[in-house]
């Protein structure tokens, strides 16, 4: 039995909590030993068979072979998180809900969360803590860089390189061999036809620089 704490409280780390009990409706193989995150987590967790440990300065005091999965949707804080999980030795869970599919030739980073209903086909790589939400699809060829956030609904086609730190908003398409650059924002329901430059927020069909 692997033994996981979810960092975060808020609804992203509900349906992350969701996943696991997906996993363990199939076979039991992961224990929730509890969520951590800055401040009150709210009455919705209450409600859930989960534990609060506190902030995240008790993951100092759990033993070492317990695995993180980092259940907060910006992308930024999961880079810090990480940092400092990776400065402390503890390994990163991956989460791949039973109603998602991976197909051949695919590379999973650690601390990668896929919710029900995403797609990954073909040599496909997907780096340290993407996060793949409810029907996101990734098609052949592509390689997603860490901390990419795949909102509902997403489609990547083939051949798409998306680099470190991307957001995509719900419903967004990327077409194929397009390149969208570090730090970027693609809106809710883009259509990306062009490559997008690092840090830039495009949105529309076809996707364009959104006006500040």
């Amino acid at each position: 039995m692997r033994r996981l704490v979810i960092i975060g409280a808020g609804g992203h780390a509900r349906e992350t909590l969701d996943v696991v009990e997906a996993i363990n409706a199939v076979s039991p193989v992961v224990e929730v030993v509890g969520l951590v995150a800055t401040g009150d987590p709210g009455p919705e967790l209450a409600r859930r068979d989960a534990r609060f440990l506190g902030a995240p300065d008790v993951l100092a005091g759990l033993p070492s072979d317990i695995e993180a999965v980092i259940a907060i949707g910006d992308g930024a804080t999961r880079r810090r998180l990480d940092a400092a999980l990776l400065a402390s030795g503890r390994l990163s869970a991956v989460l791949v809900h039973p109603l998602a599919s991976v197909g051949s030739d695919d590379r999973l980073g650690p601390g990668v969360v896929m919710a029900a209903g995403a797609r990954v086909t073909t040599n496909v790589t997907l780096g340290r803590h993407v996060h793949l939400n409810v029907n996101a699809v990734v098609s052949h060829d592509c390689v997603i860089g860490d901390y990419v956030t795949l909102s509902p609904g997403v489609h990547l086609t083939g051949s798409v390189v998306v680099d470190d730190d991307v957001f995509f908003g719900t419903g967004a398409i990327v077409t194929p061999g397009r390149r969208i650059g570090r730090g970027a924002v693609v809106g809710a329901g883009s259509v990306v036809l062009d490559d997008v430059e690092a840090g830039a927020r495009v949105s529309g069909a076809p996707a364009r620089p959104m006006v500040p």
